[in-house]
């Protein structure tokens, strides 16, 4: 993707609202689908009202959408430079519609985990496109306004997909949170069509089909490994280390070819810019963070709080509104402390409310819990509007959809780490204390293989004293599942500090002065200017 032509530059001023509203609609749909399947997968494993899919196939339903994404994101952002944001975006929108659709009447467990990865590609084309539309088409005294927007619309659409799926689930058939994505695709495609300018160069790139595909099978093999490791594998066994291994090895190669290659995927030189690596970092730990997080956090509220999915979404509003005001306030927070400590603000906040998790058991108020949730969000509001436009503020126009992709593979990357990180956690300890355990029950039909079930999943624990009638064996469940919740979330809050000194050592302010690393003629972005601000007032 290219500079913009005098007569696209002069309509931007006029037309970045309505192209902002397109691509950040556009955008929810990724956060949407992604969170929406949470309240969906009860019902696909009920063999009448859903398909009957077994935990395995579930986890694949979810992982399918996540490895294709990750994987093709790099993929995304240089179809993007090659093509343009305009022409990416109506691809992406039309292959993701078309998924949900499909996947809305599959009928069974692997055909709607096919469409899920027909979706993942969608958003691997729509995600690095509608952050490129707004780079090139705002003008720079609005950018970070626009990208603070952008980023808001992330949590809104995790906090929104729960409820909607709810809802649907509640009148409708376990197809309609897919088939949901089908009328508002459409509305997004003709906004696309009448206000997103082409926004194209005079000379196009070549595109680096061998790096491509590296970047796909190595990034694909990395994030397979970590599901898997995820799912309770062992990590020196073939399913993790292998897959790691090969795609470890995949994306040195790429690494290597880009650097030799004339027309890359992703410009190396990128990285040579402080503000752009530490961002990548700070992005992949505050994000590793809040998946796993928000992993724990849904069982918590789904179980020891007995919370339906309706109503734990609802719960999760809190955190919508907490990214939306914490987006908006975060360019104002960056003129006055600069960036590096508005992120490094957002960052410690998100690490209390973890650690607010240590006191929390069954009787915890759902007050305290949405409060928490709420700075939480605002915190996350702070951390991403800042970072991405300062990690922007010093990529060349031309490259802005590979520089748009390595900030979002950070996100899902990140996500992933995340949730394989709590899980396996979660897992470990809640086995380790119920295998201690004295089950209540023996003497009333409890088999050995549903007592290995309890002893395994705090789920099935549940639905056995449900269907056995032994409220101890739930009460059992939950404090081994609280005892693994204060486990995952101690390290969670660690993994947040570590965000946070990475803010405090990285994002310094001299790393964000114009034409940065010969970057000349992009200019700086509001944040970068607080940056400048921030020298004279000691705020390093």
């Amino acid at each position: 993707m290219s500079t913009v032509s005098p007569t696209e530059e002069k309509a931007a001023p006029s037309r970045s609202w309505p192209v902002l509203v397109v691509v950040v609609c556009a955008q929810m749909l990724i956060w949407l689908d992604t969170s929406v399947l949470n309240v969906a997968v009860t019902t696909l494993a009920d063999p009448d009202e859903g398909l009957g899919a077994s935990p395995a196939e579930l986890e694949w339903v979810a992982s399918a959408y996540t490895l294709v994404f990750a994987g093709t994101l790099f993929a995304g952002g240089a179809l993007a430079d090659r093509f343009g944001p305009r022409t990416t975006l109506i691809a992406g929108l039309a292959l993701f519609g078309a998924a949900s659709g499909a996947g809305a009447f599959a009928g069974s467990p692997a055909w709607l985990i096919v469409a899920r990865a027909f979706m993942g590609a969608g958003s691997a084309l729509l995600m690095p496109a509608t952050l490129s539309v707004i780079v090139q088409s705002t003008p720079e005294e609005k950018r970070t306004r626009a990208i603070a927007i952008w980023s808001s619309s992330s949590g809104l659409g995790v906090a929104v997909g729960p409820v909607v799926g709810g809802a649907l689930l509640s009148h409708f058939w376990w197809g309609s949170v897919f088939l949901v994505n089908v009328p508002i695709v459409a509305l997004c495609l003709a906004g696309v069509v009448a206000v997103v300018p082409e926004l194209k160069g005079p000379r196009r790139r070549v595109l680096d089909l061998p790096g491509m595909g590296l970047s796909v099978l190595g990034l694909g093999g990395v994030v397979y490994g970590i599901i898997e490791l995820g799912n309770g594998r062992t990590w020196y066994g073939p399913h993790v280390l292998l897959p790691l291994l090969l795609g470890g090895a995949l994306l040195t190669a790429f690494v290597a070819g880009q650097r030799r290659s004339p027309a890359p995927s992703l410009d190396l030189r990128l990285f040579r810019q402080p503000g752009f690596t530490a961002g990548s970092v700070v992005l992949l730990i505050a994000f590793m963070a809040l998946a796993g997080h928000l992993f724990y956090a849904a069982f918590y509220l789904q179980g020891p709080r007995g919370l339906s999915p309706a109503d734990a979404g609802t719960v999760m509003i809190a955190a919508a509104v907490g990214i939306v005001l914490g987006s908006q306030a975060s360019p104002a927070m960056s003129r006055l402390l600069s960036a590096r400590w508005t992120v490094a603000a957002g960052v410690l906040a998100t690490a209390a409310t973890y650690v607010g998790y240590l006191w929390f058991d069954g009787q915890t108020p759902i007050l305290t819990v949405a409060a928490l949730l709420w700075v939480q969000g605002f915190g996350m509001g702070l951390v991403g509007t800042p970072v991405t436009a300062v990690m922007m503020s010093g990529v060349p126009p031309h490259l802005a959809g590979a520089g748009s992709a390595v900030n979002s593979v950070t996100r899902q990357v990140g996500g992933t780490l995340g949730v394989a990180m709590a899980g396996s956690v979660l897992s470990g300890v809640y086995r380790a204390r119920m295998a201690d355990a004295e089950l209540p029950g023996d003497a009333q039909g409890l088999t050995a293989g549903a007592e290995e079930q309890a002893r395994t999943s705090a789920e099935a624990a549940r639905s056995l004293a449900g269907s056995l009638r032994l409220p101890e064996l739930a009460a059992t469940a939950d404090r081994a599942f609280l005892d693994a919740m204060y486990a995952a979330t101690f390290w969670t809050a660690v993994l947040a500090l570590v965000g946070f000194a990475v803010c405090v050592v990285g994002l310094r302010a001299r790393d964000f002065s114009s034409g940065n690393n010969g970057n000349s003629g992009t200019g700086t972005s509001e944040a970068g200017k607080a940056q400048e601000q921030g020298r004279g007032t000691g705020a390093r």
